[in-house]
């Protein structure tokens, strides 16, 4: 059985899931339920039961009965009771499995609150139904413009039209009760239909619209998740989680529902840590509790006096340290304590497949600076011309070599220090007289070439 969406079009291209038309669950759509009894006969004497579950939009789903047994299977577009008229939906669940879903949802065979089918769809009424459904992003947007103008509290969060198109259901997200009796008549005088308001809560508008959640996955409530239930922060605290609101709500602007699926875990888990509350009472004074890790046995204590160095203790000292105080006695101190602990050492990582270590990344690989502060020196200090010379001056002081002859390396002998006392007095000979024109005074002006002497015209 197929989906419309696996279905393959007039080029026999297959389309959504890729299953080439044979999808395992019956349907690609949300809250889809897997008739895993579909192939197996019934018992002798056992007669079929003749309800249906059909699903309309947004996985919206109810309970119809089949009076005149008609053959219908999984994913057949059927018309079914309306209120009033008829509503056109697709077959999402068929045989024992709906005695599963009406005993979860608490509604017994009998009752008279199941709808009866009308008919199998016909192409009238399946190009009546894709009509209304097209004009439903149209009928928000306007809708929306309609509730500004009244200046109501109120979200207009989706629309959907009834099968016929005589009828369409209008839910919205409020906080506080609204007064819309004027709305309801702008809006059957807009769009001539009749209105009827439905009022969602918050997280039932997150499963209807859908969404991508923080994990990369699509939202729970409207994939599988059906029974919505409270999520408080105490469920955040037990997991040791930061209470920061915008890590813990998620797209409906509530507590995220995954905050229940492993707290049981940790409520198991926590059975035989103490309360944080307690303090220990050691020779070097009392510490309190700072964190803990839940999973390894592990938590962290500091002193009152002194709370700049966390000591890391096991959960049999503590145990240990708490079973002291009960007999008024002072334990040791903390240090000694954390010094006892014997961390367990992890096996190295074996190449024995030929892959490489999976955490090969996590230390930075730290390059070797080279002892450069030699060289940096000289060249700061000095000047190109003067480094050079130097250098070239320890290539003519190097002794030769055993078997070569010096005479092709001649050896400069060092320059006689000054006397400081001769500077002074060749400094002063050289100061220029008061009278005298200062040469850095033309220094910018154009120099005139030298005259050319007798001797020099002669030669050229």
């Amino acid at each position: 059985m197929s989906c419309n969406s696996c279905s393959s079009d007039i080029n026999s291209v297959p389309k959504g899931c890729k299953s080439n038309g044979s999808c395992g669950t019956g349907d690609c759509d949300k809250l889809s339920v897997f008739d895993w009894l579909g192939n197996m006969a019934l018992p002798t004497g056992q007669d079929p039961v003749n309800i249906v579950e059909v699903r309309f939009k947004n996985g919206r789903k109810h309970f119809y009965r089949n009076h005149e047994n008609l053959s219908i299977s999984i994913g057949d577009i059927i018309a079914v009771e309306g209120n009033p008229g008829h509503d056109i939906g697709t077959v999402s669940l068929t045989g024992e499995l709906i005695k599963v879903q009406l005993k979860r949802k608490g509604i017994e065979n009998d009752s008279e609150e199941i709808k009866k089918i009308y008919r199998k769809a016909s192409q009238k009424d399946i190009d009546i139904w894709t009509a209304s459904r097209d004009k439903e992003y149209d009928t928000q947007f306007r809708g929306r413009e309609i509730l500004g103008r009244l200046g109501l509290k109120m979200k207009l969060s989706d629309v959907e039209y009834q099968g016929d198109g005589n009828k369409a259901t209008f839910y919205y997200t409020a906080e506080e009760r609204v007064d819309f009796r004027q709305l309801i008549r702008d809006f059957a005088s807009t769009f001539n239909i009749r209105v009827e308001m439905k009022q969602v809560g918050l997280r039932q508008e997150a499963a209807r619209l859908g969404g991508i959640g923080s994990c990369g996955r699509e939202l729970c409530c409207s994939t599988w998740l059906t029974d919505l239930r409270n999520v408080n922060t105490s469920a955040a605290r037990y997991q040791q989680l930061s209470l920061n609101p915008q890590k813990l709500a998620g797209q409906c602007g509530k507590l995220k529902c995954c905050l229940n699926y492993e707290l049981d875990t940790y409520l198991d888990a926590l059975s035989g840590f103490p309360r944080q509350d307690i303090e220990l009472k050691t020779e070097k004074g009392n510490a309190f509790f700072i964190k803990m890790d839940i999973f390894k046995g592990l938590l962290w204590y500091t002193y009152k006096e002194n709370r700049a160095k966390w000591f890391k203790l096991t959960l049999e000292q503590v145990q240990e340290i708490i079973a002291l105080n009960k007999e008024n006695e002072l334990a040791n101190s903390l240090e000694e304590y954390e010094a006892d602990i014997t961390e367990v050492v992890k096996a190295e990582f074996e190449n024995v497949v030929g892959q490489d270590s999976l955490t090969r990344f996590d230390t930075p690989i730290r390059k070797k600076k080279r002892n450069n502060k030699n060289k940096s020196r000289t060249n700061k200090n000095q000047p190109k011309k003067a480094v050079e010379g130097q250098q070239k001056g320890n290539q003519t002081n190097r002794k030769p070599s055993e078997g070569k002859t010096s005479t092709n390396q001649p050896v400069k002998k060092p320059k006689p220090k000054p006397n400081p006392n001769q500077q002074k007095q060749v400094q002063a000979d050289q100061k220029p007289a008061t009278n005298q024109p200062n040469p850095n005074k033309n220094r910018n002006k154009k120099r005139r070439p030298p005259r050319k002497s007798a001797d020099d015209t002669k030669n050229t």
